[in-house]
């Protein structure tokens, strides 16, 4: 069973020793999931714990703040992918603590002693302690130091595109769900609890699964055909809208799901929203009337786009 720390300091986790990959490990994509493998290969080989070491929050979301950086997984997400690979998963708590440590300071406290380090594996271009000082040279540098080996992989490259986080919100942002997914490995979905709404869906015949984003900036917004897995759904077609709703004079953002065809209760069940094609971009009307008469486009235009969509499983297997 995977094991989860916050902290840099405390007890050694791993007395027989370990291999240790370091990243950001937002979204969990293909390039990450290649450096997991290694690590993984490797500690299984050695017989030491397999660890996979990250940031909560990420540390660009400390430096720029929640809405600073577009998230692509909650943080339970990346505890559950990165536990297909890892003994141990540490998310350590990135706060002004942390983010002044020195690199030298950093690899003492939780490489050292925290871990029992034996190997290091770090994705291209890595960095890390105050002010981003510490690199690949240092870090193998201390490693000579303390007895431990450093190792960078080379970037991954997926139908010639390299796998990046920044990469794939850039195609998010673009709408291009296809080749995201291609990076990702995986169709681009977010998930939550459903909470309870204004209920102004219902009132003009489309009621929705609302679910609140808390773990900072969605890097999608507007309309979108998506398909819903959870609560006993698979794959049940939908029509989604993120963003403030500036009809409505919305502020907060959040993800409203119409499911197709649905009758059912879904407050308080934990959903998960797989976007398949952008309608189009979030707009403002000039009343509930063409607020509606335009829902009932963008319903029609989900539908068609997930007729028209074959899944990545059904392309693999053709």
């Amino acid at each position: 069973m995977t094991r989860l720390f916050r902290d840099t300091d405390g007890s050694c986790l791993a007395p027989h020793g370990s291999v240790v990959c370091i990243g950001a490990f937002d979204g969990v994509h293909r390039g990450h999931e290649a450096l997991l493998a290694r690590v993984r290969e490797r500690a299984r080989a050695t017989g030491r714990a397999a660890v996979a070491l990250g940031f909560e929050p990420l540390p660009r979301q400390h430096f720029l703040g929640r809405g600073g950086v577009a998230r692509l997984s909650r943080p339970a997400e990346r505890i559950e992918r990165l536990g297909r690979y890892a003994d141990l998963v540490g998310l350590l708590r990135f706060d002004a603590r942390l983010a002044a440590t020195e690199a030298e300071d950093f690899v003492r406290r939780v490489l050292v002693a925290r871990l029992a380090t034996r190997e290091v594996w770090v994705g291209p271009g890595f960095r890390f302690g105050r002010a981003r000082r510490g690199d690949v040279a240092l870090l193998r540098a201390l490693g000579a130091e303390h007895a431990f080996g450093v190792h960078e992989i080379e970037p991954v490259l997926v139908e010639g595109e390299r796998a990046s986080a920044t990469r794939v919100r850039e195609l998010l942002a673009a709408g291009d769900f296809d080749a995201a997914a291609t990076l990702l490995g995986r169709r681009y979905a977010m998930s939550g609890r459903v909470v309870h709404g204004r209920k102004l869906g219902r009132q003009l015949g489309y009621p929705t699964a609302n679910l609140a984003l808390r773990w900072g900036r969605a890097p999608v917004h507007g309309i979108f055909a998506v398909r819903v897995h959870g609560a006993g759904l698979r794959h049940w077609p939908a029509v989604a809208s993120l963003g403030t709703r500036p009809t409505v004079a919305g502020v907060e953002p959040l993800l409203e799901v119409h499911l197709f065809d649905f009758d059912g209760d879904l407050y308080g069940q934990r959903l998960a929203v797989e976007f398949v094609a952008k309608i189009r971009d979030e707009a403002k009307f000039d009343s509930l009337d063409a607020l509606t008469a335009q829902m009932h486009r963008d319903a029609a235009d989900a539908r068609a786009a997930l007729r028209r969509d074959v899944s990545l499983e059904e392309a693999l297997v053709s």
